[in-house]
């Protein structure tokens, strides 16, 4: 299947500043009789149409859009939804469970729902919808074609990482994903942000042993008496938190969270203690 990338500048924190739309759609063929997509006829889906660009308004008007869906419904994804709902005959889908979250933050009114293992027909080709919870409780990922790459959305970069804070985000999902992700072992990753990811295991590995190191870190700074988030924030960094320090926070707390339901520390939500051996 054929995956077109077209970065679009939204306000978002991620590094780049932009989000990734894609346009998924059949190969195209070479008989020279198949002129559908001069004709505006060939078909494909949307995903994560961040905002409205004169790019992605070109690639749009070049297809005949089937589908549309996002990864996650973070603003950051989710701009231009209504407006191109609105403009072409596509089918929106929002997950099964999340149409109102779908709604709030889309303004759009989906027509039909997916479940993870949904899958989307295009012409010979689909589109299959894989759950991929963690950074966000809706979050999904979407294998484009059998055996073909995968839309990560916001589960993986190709460098730094990903944000996984809480109340939203939930650490032992994201750590799931990834593995699970890494045991699928796709030729190729789309993130959310940024470039294509051409060695996924080797950026899973780089993620997982990073949330790891982190979590240790975490572990090491209540052992050694931190109890609130800020005092383990700082023990926990060494790095520079201007400008990401409340992002930081709320992956703390995630962290915090994951550690609490596996009794590796105690946590009430305000202050953390190591935990009580009996």
């Amino acid at each position: 299947m054929h995956v077109t990338r077209c970065s679009v500048p939204v306000a978002t924190r991620a590094p780049s500043g932009d989000t990734n739309a894609y346009l998924l759609r059949e190969p195209t063929s070479s008989s020279p009789d198949d002129d559908r997509r001069e004709s505006g006829t060939d078909p494909a889906v949307l995903v994560d149409p961040a905002a409205r660009t004169a790019d992605l308004d070109r690639l749009v008007a070049e297809h005949t859009i089937e589908h549309m869906l996002v990864t996650h419904t973070h603003p950051d994804h989710v701009g231009a939804v209504d407006e191109y709902a609105t403009e072409t005959d596509a089918t929106v889908w929002a997950r099964y469970g999340r149409t109102d979250r779908f709604r709030d933050a889309t303004g759009c009114e989906p027509d039909r729902t997916f479940a993870p293992r949904t899958t989307l027909s295009l012409g010979d080709e689909r589109v299959r919808v894989l759950d991929a919870p963690g950074h966000a409780p809706d979050h999904i990922a979407l294998e484009a074609g059998r055996g073909g790459p995968v839309l990560c959305g916001d589960v993986a970069v190709r460098e730094g990482s990903v944000v996984v804070g809480a109340p939203e985000g939930d650490m032992r999902a994201y750590v799931t994903t990834l593995r699970r992700l890494w045991a699928r072992n796709p030729p190729a990753l789309y993130p959310g942000h940024g470039p294509a990811i051409d060695a996924p295991r080797e950026t899973l590995e780089r993620l997982l042993a990073h949330r790891a190191d982190r979590e240790q870190r975490v572990c090491e700074a209540v052992r050694g008496g931190a109890e609130t988030l800020d005092e383990i924030l700082d023990a926990a960094y060494d790095k520079e938190l201007s400008g990401v320090r409340d992002l930081a926070r709320a992956t703390v707390r995630a962290h915090l969270e994951k550690l609490a339901v596996e009794g590796r520390v105690a946590w009430d939500g305000d202050r953390a203690t190591p935990p009580t051996v009996d």
